[in-house]
């Protein structure tokens, strides 16, 4: 079993930043694809963006150019930098891996934004 531990979320301000941290661990076999997702209440979880073991990144198109997407292979961990934050980036930020050739998912960490 993988286990993800998510931190860095909380309150920010308009035009703020915030860099969240996933870290797997477990039995850990392989770790192919990792990646953030979000969430509001009553709507669908969204990708936000994802990297493969490779460095290869993919990013919603509303966050393109705000967010970067990073991961370290010897740490399992991938990270997520958010800058110029809006309001509507407000939600709970959920962390993905594909490893052992399965789907894991964070408990989630909220991201808000407000003045």
């Amino acid at each position: 079993q993988v286990q993800l531990v998510e931190s860095g979320g909380g309150l920010v301000q308009p035009g703020g930043s915030l860099r969240l941290s996933c870290a797997a661990s477990g039995s850990i076999y392989r770790i192919n694809v990792m990646g953030w997702y979000r969430q509001a209440p009553g709507k669908e979880r969204e990708l936000v963006a994802i990297i493969t073991n490779s460095g290869s990144s993919n990013y919603a198109d509303s966050v393109k150019g705000r967010f970067t997407i990073s991961r370290d292979n010897a740490k399992n961990t991938v990270y997520l930098q958010m800058n110029s934050l809006k309001a509507v980036d407000t939600d709970v930020y959920y962390c993905y891996v594909h490893a052992n050739f399965m789907e894991f998912w964070g408990k989630g960490t909220l991201v808000t934004v407000s003045s």
